[in-house]
């Protein structure tokens, strides 16, 4: 490889041109995932603060706080899964912490925390509601109220409970997806630089 003054430098002759492409192409990719897994893990928090909102009248009453505007939405008690996938939230600093450090071990950690703890709730969400999504999506027009009483409404607009967590399992588990096919990237990349790495 020539310097400005047309000089070849010594102890390379331009030959591991293709092997410096790799290398490029990993930094590349490296760089466009962690941004990316970034965004993932902003939304993640956009999330949980709906879910915080959600649980924020159980939070209130175990305090004992009570305020009249959220008593009267009548929020349903919240089951144990909303909890557990709150504690998908303290998953992204351990993301965060990898990707600034490089540190396969701590996104391995993070891509199996995420499987459990933001896909393992969501998937109970999805089977204990199912009977009253469908039994909502089958019902005719013409039926009687009577069977209304088996699916569970919020009060506010009577809309199917059911269906709207439903609605926010298709956003969760979209991000959750992203943030595994990110990290996934992220940990081939990583690799392949350190496998390039020791070829030298």
């Amino acid at each position: 490889m020539a310097s400005r003054g047309g000089v070849m430098v010594t102890g390379t002759n331009g030959a591991d041109f293709e092997h410096r492409e790799k290398i490029a192409a990993q930094y590349q990719i490296s760089a466009l995932n962690k941004s990316r897994l970034k965004y993932c893990v902003f939304f993640h928090h956009i999330m949980f603060l709906v879910m915080l909102a959600k649980l924020s009248a159980d939070i209130l009453d175990k305090l004992d706080i009570f305020i009249l505007e959220i008593e009267e939405l009548q929020i349903p008690q919240p089951l144990w899964w909303e909890y557990i996938w709150c504690l998908s939230l303290l998953l992204s600093f351990l993301g965060l912490s990898a990707i600034k450090r490089n540190n396969i071990r701590q996104l391995r950690r993070y891509i199996y925390g995420i499987t459990a703890l933001g896909f393992g709730p969501l998937l109970y969400c999805v089977l204990y509601y199912c009977g009253d999504v469908w039994r909502y999506l089958t019902m005719d027009e013409d039926e009687d109220d009577s069977s209304e009483v088996d699916i569970e409404l919020w009060q506010v607009g009577g809309y199917p409970y059911g269906l709207l967590w439903y609605a926010f399992v298709l956003l969760a588990s979209q991000i959750h997806f992203f943030q595994l096919y990110f990290s996934y990237n992220l940990l081939k990349a990583w690799r392949a630089r350190g496998a390039l790495r020791k070829a030298d």
